[in-house]
């Protein structure tokens, strides 16, 4: 079995947040930038309309990419947070249960 791509990009998030100093990467501009939390969450808030421009207009792999985007500045506002990624999914898995849904 492959694993969770949405675990992967956690995983990935995390080992990008623990980098020294002098490596950089996408997801270090976000977590260590001089606004703090504020960054990454102007990036959610940026991606949450693009999504909505994109679905709105009908284009199908905008809609897709731009869901991506969201999901992911979403998931690196969540460590900004403090928050692990885990969580999100246990309260995921408490409403599904609450739904009575088979596979």
């Amino acid at each position: 079995m492959e694993p969770d791509i949405l675990d992967e990009l956690w995983k990935v998030i995390e080992e990008r947040a623990g980098g020294s100093d002098e490596q950089r990467s996408y997801v270090r501009s976000l977590l260590f930038h001089e606004k703090g939390i504020d960054k990454s969450l102007e990036k959610v808030g940026e991606e949450a309309v693009e999504y909505i421009l994109a679905i709105k207009n009908g284009d199908t792999g905008r809609s897709v990419s731009e869901a991506a985007d969201l999901i992911f500045h979403l998931m690196v506002s969540l460590k900004a947070a403090g928050i692990h990624f885990d969580q999100v999914k246990e309260e995921l898995e408490k409403r599904r249960a609450g739904m009575n849904l088979h596979d």
